[in-house]
Parts: C-alpha cells; sequence; structure tokens
C-alpha cells in the first residue's frame, strides 16, 4: 500500500477551478486502479496554513522528538516525508503559485525532517519517487518566448527534487483565458492525459 499525498491550493468554491477538474479526474482514475492505496487530500485554504512568525522559528530550527509529529506546523514536513507519491495541483497566479503554496512549503522545508545537510551540501529525505505538478495556466508558457516566464511548475519542480523526489511529471492546461480558443477542448486533452498518466503513476 502507498501512501499518497494530494495537495490542493486554489480559492475558487469547489467545481470552479479548472486545475481541480483535471487533478481531481487523475486522482479518481488513480483510485479505481489502486484501491489499496491511502490518499490523504490536503487543500491548504482549509488548513491553517499562513505566513511564518517570529515564534514559529523555534519549532522549525530547533531540535525535533517525537512529539514533533503533532506540532501545528511541523506535522506538515513529517506528512510530506512520509509519502510516497506527491500530487500537487495549483493554478498559475501572477507567473507563480497562489502564495499560500510558498508559505505552505516554507511548514515542510525544515532541516532534519524533508532534508538534510551534510559535508557534500544537502540531501532529501522524501520517501516519494513519484510526483505530479497540474496546473491550469491563462496564457502559453510553454514556448520558448513563454517558458522563461514561467516560475510555478519550476519552484515545484526544484524544490521537490531538493527533497529527494526524482521522478516529477506535470500536467498543464494552457491558454485557458485566450479568446477565440476552444476551452473545453483544453480541458479534456488535458483530463484524458491525467487519465492516461494515473494508469503509471
Amino acid at each position: 500500500m502507498s501512501k499518497v499525498l494530494y495537495i490542493k491550493a486554489n480559492i475558487k468554491s469547489e467545481g470552479e477551478s479548472r486545475t481541480f477538474k483535471i487533478s481531481d479526474t487523475f486522482i479518481e482514475e488513480y483510485k479505481k486502479l489502486n484501491p489499496q492505496d491511502e490518499v490523504t487530500v490536503l487543500d491548504l485554504y482549509k488548513e491553517n496554513i499562513d505566513f511564518l512568525r517570529p515564534q514559529d522559528l523555534g519549532s522549525i530550527f530547533g531540535p525535533k522528538t517525537e512529539e514533533s509529529r503533532n506540532h501545528p506546523i511541523l506535522k506538515y514536513a513529517y506528512q510530506m516525508v512520509e509519502a510516497d507519491k506527491i500530487i500537487i495541483a495549483a493554478p498559475m497566479w501572477n507567473l507563480g503559485n497562489p502564495a499560500i503554496v510558498k508559505a505552505y512549503f516554507d511548514y515542510v522545508c525544515v532541516s532534519g525532517i524533508t532534508f538534510k545537510y551534510t559535508e557534500n551540501g544537502p540531501v532529501g529525505l522524501c520517501k516519494a519517487e513519484k510526483a505530479l505538478i497540474v496546473a491550469g495556466r491563462g496564457g502559453d508558457y510553454s514556448s520558448p518566448q513563454g517558458a522563461a516566464f514561467e516560475m510555478g511548475e519550476r519552484y515545484l519542480r526544484t524544490i521537490l527534487t531538493f527533497f529527494g523526489v526524482k521522478d516529477i511529471k506535470s500536467i498543464a492546461a494552457e491558454k485557458l483565458d485566450v479568446q477565440g480558443l476552444d476551452v473545453n477542448s483544453i480541458l479534456n486533452e488535458a483530463i484524458d492525459k491525467a487519465k492516461t498518466l494515473a494508469k503509471e503513476f
């Protein structure tokens, strides 16, 4: 049995997010194919995720004990490091991710839990070997010109790699806000890709 961590980050009401239409389809298909796996849904906007405060730094940088697993901030780092597979669904906002995604990674990027420092540099400690990034984007950020401005998936790939995740795939539905294009067709193509990826994830 694998532990699957499904991280969602969109403030829109349920059913409105185009990103979630893709990622939820992936999860539904994955569950059908892997009914024995444990899927934990972590909706960041329904959690008590906030920016780190000065009083939080002692917990982040201080010694870790068994009780740390229940700490209101550190519990997310332990959840991340113990996951076998990770799915992150977050739309592109202002060329990057919603701010709550960065706030979340400030919670989980904890030395001694998700990574450690060695004499040869940092080493990731996460169990997960696979991750999937799902994003809806208003414009075209796959072209050579557009790719230079894309900082959402780039950030997620970088930090997941930092944590030790090696196999990172992505599904991006692009040009969703370009007038004159068939948005439903774009979404359906991304949904079909999600169903296919679920078979090998």
